[in-house]
């Protein structure tokens, strides 16, 4: 049987029984599209900028992907305990100041070492000063995009939902989830065409301008539904009751005496066992935010979507700078990658269908299987001799596998907002993306070591090698829930009615029956 939602079993707040104005959901969805959008410019950007400012190599591509990738694993879920204990106000102004403030730095050194493309040879220091200096930028961008991330998706949306019918959550996840796709197909196409028919230098500035521009409309969107929605209120002041150092001293207490009770029965050895690993463990940072992640019960679906990050079969800043060197022109790349997020919002439309059809569990084995079928054609392209088809090849490929891609994302978002207690929501959410990004952050060591573009169908091989992987770890998680994959007693059924139903000949009368 199927685990029964928390959020289902929690009474229904009366505060939300009244409808939500719809300028309300209008603003939050605006809001996040603009938020979105200057993090998918520089996303589908940078890789192209560290080709251009290192030539004939992937190493400055991969080294700002272990850059950005390391900066989640060490601080990511650092970063969701923070967000649980500041106000959502709080949460709200670091956010959108850090991640603005960044991508304007990012977008300013890259706009120096693109006008003076000579520096490499003239003055080195300065070069390898403003690499970095764009390294650290786009890493401090992606910590307070996950920050906004966690407190929109993973808190928010769940709030607003709570006291409404089911169906809510799941839509807004959708559209979410379809504003991001959005601006992943758009900002690099406009991005793409700018780079082709301008120049490189031109996206940068126009990066750099629309982050200046856009935060204070970000920030007003965003207050006027926390304002004019009283359950966010409602539940940032229990966040703050929560994190008390009263509520917090007691919850201590409470727990070490606990624990000394049950340490007292001879039969207890693993909670004793648990104490030892606590006190050997216990001095690791973020250890108890990895604790709590591996002891929910999703979290089997979040080590699948996990494993997704280990690939390079997206378009990452690795295939972008594979292709480009390939000699796949900038446009071409950023339409393709248009196509590639117009699937996925296909995908944000069709799950909230099938979700509701065959639960979000089966939604989600049916999701990533159909990614790895469409995988099967990037594995082909490896055989293909001639380089503009095998690069046709992998980008369609990539492009279709999106659809189950993103179905399997909502319906892993779906059971961790479902089955995680509001208290570890941030925590969780923190731990997963700090997983996500440790995945990520190998594959980019991969590119380190297999910098050579030639080489890169060994990666496309590996990649595909974990996508499989995932998927037969998601399907074992299945497999222990529902016991069962399929219904195979309705498949008998189905079989055993054919067999005995009436034979019938040319003109219609029954000949046999059956046995």
């Amino acid at each position: 049987m199927e685990r029964e939602p928390l959020l289902a079993q929690k009474e229904q707040p009366s505060s939300q029984e009244d409808s939500i104005p719809s300028s309300l959901f209008t603003h939050l969805y605006v809001a996040h599209f603009l938020a979105r959008w200057g993090a998918r410019m520089w996303e589908f950007s940078v890789g192209l900028y560290m080709i251009s400012i290192w030539p004939n190599s992937l190493l400055f591509a991969a080294i700002y992907g272990v850059v950005e990738s390391s900066a989640t694993v060490l601080f990511g879920s650092l970063v969701g305990q923070w967000v649980d204990r500041l106000t959502y106000v709080k949460v709200l102004r670091i956010w959108l100041v850090v991640q603005n403030l960044a991508f304007i730095m990012a977008g300013g050194s890259v706009i120096t070492l693109l006008k003076f493309s000579n520096l490499k040879s003239t003055n080195f220091t300065s070069f390898i000063f403003l690499v970095i200096l764009t390294n650290l930028s786009g890493a401090i961008a992606v910590l307070s995009t996950l920050a906004g991330t966690i407190l929109i998706e993973r808190e928010w949306v769940v709030v607003i939902s709570e006291g409404h019918p089911p169906e809510m959550l799941t839509k807004m996840n959708s559209i979410i989830r379809r504003i991001d796709l959005i601006s992943k197909l758009c900002a690099p196409v406009l991005t793409g065409f700018i780079i082709s028919f301008v120049s490189l230098t031109a996206s940068a500035v126009s990066l750099a301008l629309w982050n200046c521009i856009t935060v204070w409309v970000e920030y007003w969107l965003f207050t006027s539904v926390y304002n004019g929605i009283p359950a966010l209120g409602e539940s940032s002041q229990r966040r703050v009751l929560r994190n008390s150092p009263s509520v917090v001293e007691d919850s201590t207490l409470i727990s070490q005496e606990t624990e000394c009770l049950l340490s007292d029965d001879k039969g207890n050895s693993a909670l004793a066992e648990k104490t030892c690993v606590m006190s050997v463990f216990g001095w690791i940072p973020c250890f108890d935010a990895w604790r709590v992640y591996f002891q929910q019960d999703v979290v089997l679906p979040g080590l699948a979507l996990a494993l997704l990050y280990f690939s390079v079969l997206s378009f990452g800043s690795l295939m972008t700078a594979t292709l480009e060197w390939q000699g796949v022109p900038a446009f071409v790349i950023g339409i393709a990658r248009g196509i590639s997020a117009a699937i996925g919002i296909t995908a944000t439309v069709m799950y909230p269908i099938l979700q509701s059809r065959i639960s979000t569990l089966r939604t989600g084995l049916w999701s990533i299987w159909s990614q790895w079928t469409c995988l099967i054609l990037c594995l082909a392209s490896i055989f293909v001799q001639n380089s503009v088809l095998s690069a046709y090849m992998l980008m369609a490929g990539v492009a279709t596998s999106r659809l189950g891609l993103w179905m399997f994302d909502l319906a892993v978002i779906q059971q961790m907002q479902d089955h995680v207690p509001e208290s570890d929501r941030g925590v969780v959410g923190g731990v997963q993306n700090s997983l996500q990004s440790t995945l990520d952050l190998m594959t980019y060591v991969m590119g380190i070591i297999i910098s050579n573009p030639q080489d890169f169908w060994k990666l496309t091989l590996i990649s595909f090698f974990l996508v499989t992987l995932a998927a037969l770890l998601y399907t074992f998680y299945l497999y222990t829930v529902r016991k069962h994959l399929f219904h195979l007693e309705k498949f008998f059924m189905l079989i055993r009615w054919s067999i005995r139903s009436p034979e019938t000949d040319d003109t219609g009368k029954v000949v046999s029956a059956g046995p």
